[in-house]
Order: structure tokens, then sequence, then C-alpha cells
């Protein structure tokens, strides 16, 4: 599906935590992870399980870089 948005990022589900109406979703990138939180219906609809391979979308305002 194309979709507009640059930040795109390919990773493994490392965690599914489903709620009542919100589920909790981990992906790990490397060896980062990013967290989101979406509707539970969107989680079923999807089938997510560990495991599986996704791409994270980022649409932001704001990005912030940091420098070590």
């Amino acid at each position: 599906m194309p979709i507009s948005a640059r930040n795109q990022l390919v990773g493994k589900v490392a965690e599914v935590t489903i709620g009542d109406i919100m589920a909790h979703v981990v992906v790990k990138i490397g060896k980062n992870q990013i967290e989101s939180v979406i509707t539970r219906r969107s989680a079923e609809e999807l089938g997510l399980k560990k495991g599986d391979q996704v791409t994270v979308v980022i649409k932001s305002t704001e990005v912030m870089l940091q420098k070590d």
C-alpha cells in the first residue's frame, strides 16, 4: 500500500499485550525498540503476534535528535 510518510522502520514484533480496548505492541528494530498503543480491533485485524515482521510508520510534527 503506497503511503506518503517517509519515516518507516522495519522490525519484528517482540511483544503484544491485548487489553479490553487497546493493545500495546513492542517492535524491536536492531538494538532499539519502539512501542505503540493501537486499538485492540486493529491488532486483531492485523493478526499481530510475536515474531511478525512489521513496518513502523512514524508521522509526527516533532522529531528530536540527540548526539552523544
